[in-house]
């Protein structure tokens, strides 16, 4: 246990270093957050909103090798490549699909519910007290079929939920739209997840967050991180903007731009961007009344603050490519079938990178060989939903708190 008061440079200001910062605040400690963009402007401003404690099967599902390449050709599947960026991609590929498989789903599985079972819970109590806690509200979250044959064909994944726990109602044909009127005939059957949560604008929520930060004594500085300073394998400090800032401790938490700062600290770590999507229209005649994941189309539906936010999409194309066209449409074209008659006043675009290890497991911990030096990032498609129980796991690491946890799971030391 380190009972002295240390300085704790955070590289990356989106959930999961702002959560790091405030619980190594309440833990007693001094807290810099470092970002290029400024808190909550990447990942963390553009994701579902959901705080989606039921989404703890991966993307790399049995049958996936199979599916994906009749995906990548049909403009209606929610999967999308840059064919040039495909050379670069195939070594992370290759190992990622090596997980679809159900043993390593249901390895995956376990290790996500970790980080958000309890997500609404840890967003609660991370916000306590602070003008963040107005942006949190208590939700269902609603999975949406065509019809109880299509539901069915998920059962792989609901199997597993139900392993851990979660528990849902199913509403069919009328029980269903007396439950939520505005989706079409087409959309027939839904599993109600109740015990959920949802962020009505997470940009603000994040922006929220730092700034109560802030107000405890918190730096916040806009620089971009471009290497370490390392003495005798010990970690002092970071380098940015030309300069270096010395700290006690240094801790990694850039999402889809953590590979080449790991590098430096001698980590290979198999992470490429995930590309998503969203679409925001404003002032819409219709909302749902909840939080909503379409299965056909593999994008969620959230009712936010003055908008309704569509997000999803999985493009790889790696962090630099402008974004794709066909994706905002396919997001358009989804939401005018599943709700007819919608309008709305304005509509806008964002596309984001979510950072997704080979194995879809976040990385949490202590570097290998490397003192005073910690990780938090690779959470895929869950950062939002894990950023403070990860906010809070890193802190009892990083202090030698025991923690009543299976830690090994996100060891960065399974990549060393």
């Amino acid at each position: 246990m380190r009972d002295e008061k240390r300085h704790i440079g955070i590289v990356g200001a989106g959930i999961v270093g702002v959560s790091c910062a405030i619980w190594l605040q309440r833990a007693g400690h001094k807290v810099t957050l470092i970002d290029r963009l400024g808190p909550g402007e990447g990942t963390s401003y553009g994701n579902g909103g959901v705080l989606a404690s039921a989404s703890i099967v991966p993307v790399t599902v049995p049958g996936l090798m199979k599916k994906a390449p009749g995906m990548l050709f049909d403009p209606g599947q929610p999967l999308f490549l840059k064919w040039s960026y495909l050379p670069k991609l195939a070594p992370w590929l290759l190992r990622y699909m090596s997980h679809a498989n159900a043993r390593d789903v249901e390895r995956i599985a376990t290790a996500i519910h970790g980080i958000v079972g309890d997500s609404l819970t840890e967003h609660q109590a991370l916000a306590a007290g602070t003008p963040a806690e107005r942006y949190i509200r208590p939700s269902d979250y609603v999975f949406v079929y065509r019809d109880r044959a299509h539901f069915t064909g998920d059962r792989f994944g609901w199997a597993i939920r139900k392993a851990h726990g979660i528990s849902w109602e199913e509403l069919e044909g009328d029980r269903f739209k007396a439950y939520d009127p505005v989706f079409s005939a087409d959309c027939g059957f839904a599993a109600r997840v109740p015990d959920h949560g949802m962020i009505t604008d997470p940009g603000a929520y994040v922006k929220a967050l730092a700034a109560h930060a802030e107000t405890q004594g918190a730096e916040i500085l806009k620089a971009e991180v471009s290497d370490f300073a390392i003495e005798n394998g010990v970690v002092t400090g970071v380098r940015a903007g030309g300069q270096t800032m010395s700290f006690d401790d240094v801790v990694i938490a850039t999402g889809a731009w953590s590979k080449p700062l790991a590098a430096k600290l001698g980590l290979n770590v198999p992470l490429e961007s995930e590309r998503g999507y969203h679409v925001e229209l404003w002032d819409p005649n219709i909302m749902p009344r909840a939080p909503v994941m379409h299965a056909g189309g593999k994008f969620v539906i959230s009712p936010m603050e003055g908008r309704l936010r569509l997000a999803g999409i999985v493009e790889f194309g790696g962090l630099d490519a402008p974004p794709s066209r066909a994706p905002f449409q396919l997001l358009m074209d989804n939401i005018r079938a599943a709700i007819p008659g919608l309008t709305f006043k304005e509509k806008t675009e964002w596309m984001g990178h979510r950072p997704a290890p080979a194995d879809s497991i976040p990385l949490i911990g202590a570097v290998p060989r490397k003192k005073r030096a910690w990780l938090a990032f690779g959470h895929h498609h869950i950062g939002l939903t894990g950023g403070p129980k990860t906010g809070r796991l890193l802190t009892q690491i990083l202090t030698g708190q025991k923690v009543n946890h299976d830690l090994g799971r996100y060891d960065p030391a399974r990549f060393a």
